[in-house]
């Protein structure tokens, strides 16, 4: 199954102090960044690469070239994945960004989601990595895949979140079995209201005090 869990143990480090109620918005958004540039780093490590050689002041070096570097569109899910965002484009530094603003939607005890605003760039030929620092029930996160792939057939669709679960990571494979998911942790539970336990709390309310 096409899921990765980065357990390095700063990510873990950084994860611990986003779970802690006693965090405060600037210290949990800095650890937002913090993941997203390890996230990043992760994927990055799965690019295709090939052997150069670069001349140095004093000689010859051998070195490696990451291919589809200029070939990356980010689309952050607003607003919780801004700082998440702002890691990722440490790693991906030419990277395009898209936009998906959605709001979650109960009725009658089902959860759904209303997309209310979509800016997102073709993304024929491209490395798609789609931020969303919560994968819970995957409802968000597979509406924001299906406005990216309006836009055009990627290379690679990637997923990108803090934490995830068995529920959330099945519903987007069953629908999208080419995507990649990437996550610092994977929780088991869900609450009534679709919230993941122990999970962090609203990512963001969290990250921007409200």
């Amino acid at each position: 199954m096409p899921v990765f869990i980065v357990d390095h143990p700063y990510a873990q480090h950084v994860l611990t102090k986003l779970r802690d109620v006693r965090t405060s918005s600037l210290e949990f958004r800095k650890g937002l960044v913090k993941l997203g540039r390890i996230l990043g780093y992760e994927i990055a490590k799965t690019f295709p690469k090939r052997g150069v050689v670069v001349h140095t002041p004093l000689g010859e070096a051998k070195g490696i070239v990451l291919d589809d570097l200029d070939r990356v569109i980010i689309v952050e899910v607003l607003r919780a994945a801004m700082p998440l965002v702002e890691g990722l484009l440490k790693a991906f530094p030419e990277a395009k960004i898209g936009v998906i603003a959605a709001k979650r939607r109960e009725e009658g005890g089902t959860i759904g989601v209303d997309v209310y605003y979509t800016r997102v760039p073709s993304v024929d030929n491209h490395v798609v990595i789609v931020a969303d620092p919560m994968l819970a029930t995957g409802v968000t996160l597979s509406s924001a895949i299906r406005e990216v792939l309006k836009r055009g057939n990627p290379k690679r669709l990637i997923t990108v979140s803090v934490i995830a679960t068995p529920i959330g990571i099945e519903r987007v494979l069953s629908t999208y079995p080419s995507a990649e998911i990437y996550t610092v942790a994977i929780d088991e539970i869900l609450n009534k209201e679709g919230f993941i336990v122990p999970g962090l709390g609203d990512a963001g309310d969290r990250a921007f005090g409200s």
